[in-house]
């Protein structure tokens, strides 16, 4: 029975070693890690991705697929709810580094299948949301950015967190995940953690202007 890591980057400051290191840390033997590069969890079903696809293929029954959250796996919900429903239709149980969940298709209880599936549900749609959230963020960012670099070309001191950092981050803060887990999962101080907690456009700003 193997652990397959699966990690997904959408852009360049994503990083993949960061988020195998993370796993390892949280105490996760990992003995194979497949990886996506470059691939939007929003417009990129996990079916077509290259090595998304191959995971259907990989994982036999009893095997353990780990991701660092269900956002990994896709932004789309119907999309997320879909690809943990199949694996564990497979044996497969799935599992995730932060908050330690486990979705495993072995129980015929119906009580614990509803709130098992509830929770799918619930994470996958949270997935597309904070999509959507940081999306918007996004736009508002730039458009902040674009007004003050209107008056002058000052842009502020360089952020302290990397775009990827800011997706977990916001994730983390929607599930009321504390601050000091959060810390721990991304390696941010709880300073910075509040300043985008309190102010994620402005947050979203100070990345869009470093284009980052």
């Amino acid at each position: 029975m193997a652990t397959i890591f699966y990690a997904r980057v959408s852009t360049a400051d994503q990083n993949i070693e960061h988020q195998q290191a993370q796993a390892e840390t949280a105490g996760f033997k990992i003995d194979r890690v497949v990886a996506d590069h470059g691939v939007s969890g929003v417009s990129t079903l996990f079916a077509e991705r290259p090595n998304g696809k191959r995971l259907f293929d990989i994982l036999r029954e009893g095997d353990t697929l780990l991701v660092r959250w269900v956002d990994r796996l896709g932004r789309n919900y119907s999309d997320v709810r879909d690809t943990i429903q199949e694996f564990m239709r497979r044996g497969v149980v799935v599992r995730t580094v932060i908050n330690g969940l486990t979705f495993d298709g072995a129980t015929k209880d119906p009580m614990q299948q509803a709130v098992r599936d509830a929770l799918i549900g619930f994470l996958a749609a949270t997935a597309q949301a904070n999509a959507e959230a940081i999306k918007e963020a996004q736009r508002s960012g730039i458009a902040h950015a674009k007004a003050k670099d209107g008056e002058t070309k000052y842009r502020g001191r360089k952020p302290s967190f990397t775009r990827d950092q800011f997706a977990t981050v916001c994730n983390m803060l929607d599930l009321s995940t504390g601050v000091g887990e959060i810390a721990a999962a991304t390696g941010l101080s709880r300073q910075t953690i509040y300043r985008i907690r309190d102010d994620r456009a402005a947050a979203e700003a100070t990345l869009a202007s470093w284009a980052a």
